[in-house]
């Protein structure tokens, strides 16, 4: 359906710890107001440009490779495939990426984005290669995580660096623009992607060229940063002096990620808004999986790759529009909500759709099903994500909202993984899509008793 990231908004003062807050007195903040005001930094242009151009190819760089690990003419999918397939592309990204900052920490950032940029240039060109040469197996597997992995250090290098091109209270305003911008442009390559392959009934020679182009906005974002002075995004000489040594920072990492699930867990708050989050990823990740599967090898198995992906392009356009919506949604719905009975609403929301929608197995009714899941997902992601800024001691926000990361891809890929067990190859399982809409409503009463002694005892 689509690819969904866990949403980081800006640190909030708990004015209210039912409610999303609405923001400072006198101020509406929008995206293209923040972005006018951080615009205006000069450093901040540069830093933001690298970070458009290299989004974009990614963008097209998921577009081509899904295309043709889905969508390939000269095989089909199946469950177990497809769950492999995820666990390549979702794993790493979180998985290094607490790990990332020990070295962020200790090398010249803007080198980092130089280097980053043109060594997975090289990466993305040798996955072409296997692409263009027919390949589907561990070479490309491999391939495609040297990729992922260069990658999460790129992003990872971009935040770090931001509170070094601007001003400190305009630093709110760059954390939210960066990102949703960002989201967009990867957004915008993925469907040009998409449409270049319609557009000429795409082989794996277009799938390859797909990531070719993905590939030179790497090198251009990679020129892009390599016109910043090399030591203005850090880290300063003192820091890196005070460094320990690289083995004790890495154990440092993963002491801390342990720390925070121990703090998550021991805090019904948090732990009942995260164990919500990870049975909607579960539910969800299944539901990915079934939906590419049902595309290729159930509606049109009998018909060209090309057509399926052309109208499995609109299922994702559909998802992308109810994330967009849950943006203007959630945060009415918390006016007269709390966030915690908003969650519930919208775990509710799955369980229905699911079981009304879903077991018909046809097209117009995934569409419902996957504009309300995306819409859904993201509420659940805004809401949650909330709740811990809020109720996370700050001491500990940043060790719980990495934990946070990992947690949240890793029970999506753990969905999708468990689910090819009882999966058949066309996905067409009117068992198991009750069985997911049973889940969502008993994830929903679950969430709705945990919170509630949450709050007693409170």
């Amino acid at each position: 359906m689509s690819w969904q990231e866990p949403v980081s908004p800006a640190p909030a003062e708990p004015r209210d710890a039912g409610r999303l807050p609405a923001g400072p007195p006198g101020r509406r903040s929008s995206f293209l107001g923040d972005l006018r005001v951080v615009w205006a930094e000069h450093d901040f242009r540069k830093l933001f440009s690298t970070r458009l151009i290299s989004q974009t190819g990614d963008g097209l760089f998921t577009a081509g490779l899904g295309g043709y690990v889905f969508f390939n003419s000269t095989n089909f999918p199946n469950p177990a495939s497809g769950a492999a397939a995820f666990a390549v592309l979702y794993l790493p990204y979180s998985l290094i990426g607490p790990f990332a900052g020990v070295f962020i920490d200790r090398w010249s950032r803007r080198q980092i984005l130089v280097w980053a940029a043109l060594l997975r240039s090289v990466f993305v060109a040798l996955t072409a290669g296997l692409m263009a040469s027919g390949r589907l197996g561990v070479p490309l597997y491999i391939a495609v995580l040297l990729v992922l992995g260069v990658n999460r250090f790129f992003l990872s290098a971009l935040s770090a660096a931001l509170p070094h091109v601007v001003a400190e209270h305009k630093l709110v305003m760059a954390n939210s623009v960066s990102p949703t911008a960002g989201g967009i442009m990867a957004a915008v390559g993925g469907l040009a992607g998409l449409g270049v392959h319609i557009a000429l009934h795409g082989g794996r020679g277009e799938y390859a060229a797909t990531l070719l182009v993905a590939g030179c906005c790497y090198v251009a974002a990679g020129l892009v940063s390599a016109t910043m002075p090399r030591g203005l995004l850090g880290p300063g000489e003192a820091v890196r002096d005070r460094q320990r040594g690289i083995a004790r920072e890495l154990v440092v990492v993963a002491v801390g990620l342990a720390a925070g699930a121990r703090y998550i867990f021991s805090r019904r708050g948090p732990a009942a808004a995260l164990a919500a989050t990870g049975g909607n990823r579960i539910f969800y990740g299944i539901l990915f999986l079934m939906s590419i599967l049902l595309w290729r090898n159930y509606f049109y198995a009998g018909e060209s790759a090309n057509k399926a992906l052309t109208h499995y392009a609109v299922l994702t356009l559909v998802v992308a529009v109810g994330y967009g919506a849950s943006a203007f949604v959630t945060p009415v719905a918390t006016r007269w909500l709390t966030k915690r009975a908003w969650i519930a609403v919208l775990l509710l929301t799955g369980a229905i759709v699911v079981g009304v929608f879903g077991p018909p197995f046809s097209q117009p009714t995934f569409l419902v099903l996957g504009f309300f899941l995306g819409l859904a997902g993201q509420g659940i992601a805004i809401c949650t994500t909330t709740i811990l800024q809020e109720e996370v001691a700050d001491d500990y926000r940043g060790r719980a909202f990495s934990f946070y990361d990992m947690f949240f891809n890793a029970l999506f890929v753990g969905g999708a993984g468990v689910s090819a067990a009882f999966m058949p190859t066309t996905a067409k399982s009117e068992p198991l899509m009750l069985a997911i809409a049973i889940g969502y409503a008993l994830t929903a009463l679950g969430y709705l008793a945990l919170s509630r002694q949450a709050s007693a005892r409170r």
